[in-house]
């Protein structure tokens, strides 16, 4: 979700960390802007981190506060690191004097608006809307696993359960950056959030899996033709400038969530606090082929593997 997880070609989006890529004056008028129209909204108490929600929305916002804080406290078991947070659980009207602003319009996407802030949708919307296909077009198993995760109780079917996943990945960047963590790859960076909600999600909430594997598993399961990028070269190359382009970056991360199951079922919940040690400790720059070595040594073959496999289906 980049982080951000997921593109259309008809939405002209970057990856979030590049969004904020504006002079100090501006920054600090629109983190002023966004400070005053924050401090109309509703706040939840009782909870770890803060969370703003619009008016109407307390109910939405408690679900996702709730998700949110048990996470927390389980990666406080893990990895002894809790980020400090501003969470907006935000209606469309609210969106757009709060979220980052190139995103402003685009509501629904959901981002990190720096190391602190997040903001993810409140309501189902059209962005979420336009990822899913009728399910007549899909193989007829696939069809199925998509009705099952994404599916509503008239019958309609919503990205809400996917989307809402995705703000714990949004969360994982703050962690890693307040913790000062060295990912020392792009790739790396994306993959480490995701290998952090996949193991969350199957060691706690299991029952969620469903809607965290099925639509990568769609994005990854239809092939490369269509991309002119798919190595992890080009992904470093281009990343800071979402030069593979939108939709191509898209199938990037869903690689990289598929990547991450892939892992923690070869690793377990080990390889994140394995994982999270190395990228701290190890701060000096290392050449590709230090680097897999060090994963393979010191957190799990898997993740060596990775990077090591990843061209072999291409």
């Amino acid at each position: 979700m980049a982080k951000i997880s997921f593109f259309k070609r008809r939405y002209n989006l970057v990856p979030v960390c590049f969004l904020l890529l504006v002079t100090g004056n501006r920054l600090q008028a629109q983190d002023t802007s966004r400070q005053a129209a924050a401090a109309s909204l509703p706040t939840l108490s009782g909870y770890s981190q803060t969370y703003y929600y619009s008016p109407g929305q307390e109910t939405r916002a408690t679900q996702i506060a709730r998700f949110m804080e048990e996470a927390g406290d389980y990666f406080q078991e893990e990895i002894q690191f809790r980020p400090r947070t501003l969470l907006y659980i935000l209606a469309p009207a609210d969106w757009k004097a709060v979220a980052a602003p190139p995103l402003r319009e685009v509501y629904g996407f959901p981002h990190n608006i720096d190391s602190k802030q997040l903001a993810v949708a409140a309501e189902d919307n059209a962005f979420w809307q336009s990822f899913l296909p009728p399910p007549d077009q899909l193989p007829p198993a696939l069809a199925s696993r998509v009705k099952k995760a994404y599916g509503k109780p008239d019958g309609q079917l919503s990205m809400m359960p996917f989307f809402d996943l995705l703000a714990l990945h949004e969360m994982g960047h703050s962690y890693t950056t307040q913790a000062g963590l060295k990912m020392h790859r792009h790739w790396m960076g994306e993959l480490f959030v995701n290998i952090m909600l996949h193991s969350f999600v199957a060691e706690k909430r299991p029952e969620l899996l469903p809607a965290l594997e099925t639509f990568p598993d769609m994005v990854v399961g239809a092939g490369t033709a269509g991309y002119s990028y798919t190595s992890l070269e080009d992904f470093e190359k281009l990343y800071s400038t979402l030069g593979m382009g939108p939709k191509n970056y898209g199938w990037y991360q869903s690689k990289l969530h598929a990547g991450a199951k892939d892992i923690y079922n070869a690793g377990g919940k080990t390889v994140l606090p394995k994982l999270w040690k190395a990228l701290k400790i190890h701060q000096q720059e290392m050449t590709d082929a230090e680097f897999v070595q060090m994963l393979q040594r010191e957190v799990h073959p898997s993740v060596a593997s990775l990077y090591l496999d990843w061209n072999k289906s291409r």
